[in-house]
């Protein structure tokens, strides 16, 4: 597998706090990464960094050979459109669309072509019958469960495709059973899309069906 994230020393400041001390690491294409920490250890800010939410305040941050730090944002907010997919503890969907158009938002922001857009309507549509949430596109996302707003959620992330499948605790709202059948999809996804996937918890459960983890303490990385 070739490489597709490489960062060197990167570090991140809010004021006087150090969310990130100099970090450096390299992941693969297609392969699967989880991120543990406890609270306040920086693997969020890292997550957000990779996903060109932020910026680092020194280092680099090179994605598929491009370096983040060198776009500007309309540049960025393409790589997050195009490139990246999110799937947040928080499903932060539009409570004022019903489902089905939330879903669809990614690819309208993107411009697609009539073709294109027609795909992604088939694909959104396949997605939501193997999640078994067909029913629930025509509802708005107050009217859903958690798991079911969640699989809404990762539908959405998946939407254009991304090469980087980026989850910031996806089952921080979940129970023990459906937080296992959350990742599971994750992961069954993730390799059908030819995706990389990154995971970030506290959860000592779902990290040890991991095999590649980077354990965070105080802004650095403790061991790989």
């Amino acid at each position: 597998m070739s490489l597709i994230i490489k960062i060197e020393n990167v570090k991140k400041f809010y004021n006087q706090s150090r969310a990130l001390n100099g970090v450096t690491l390299s992941m693969h294409e297609g392969e699967e990464y989880l991120i543990r920490g406890a609270s306040g250890s920086g693997k969020s800010t890292l997550l957000y960094l990779l996903g060109g939410l932020d910026k680092p305040t020194e280092g680099n941050v090179v994605v598929n050979q491009k370096n983040l730090n060198e776009l500007n944002d309309e540049q960025l907010a393409v790589y997050r459109n195009r490139y990246v997919g999110f799937v947040f503890q928080f499903h932060f969907l539009l409570s004022s669309m019903d489902c089905y158009n939330n879903l669809l938002l990614p690819a309208r922001l993107a411009g697609l072509s009539k073709n294109e857009m027609a795909e992604v309507v088939q694909r959104v549509l396949s997605l939501a019958k193997s999640l078994e949430v067909t029913h629930c596109l025509e509802k708005y996302p107050y009217e859903l469960s958690g798991g079911e707003q969640q699989r809404i959620n990762i539908i959405r992330a998946l939407s254009l495709k991304p090469k980087l499948l980026l989850c910031d605790e996806p089952t921080g709202n979940l129970d023990s059973e459906n937080s296992q059948k959350v990742i599971l999809l994750l992961r069954t996804l993730a390799k059908e899309f030819h995706a990389t996937l990154v995971v970030v918890t506290h959860d000592p459960q779902i990290a040890q069906s991991f095999h590649n983890q980077f354990l965070m303490k105080d802004g650095m990385l403790v061991t790989a």
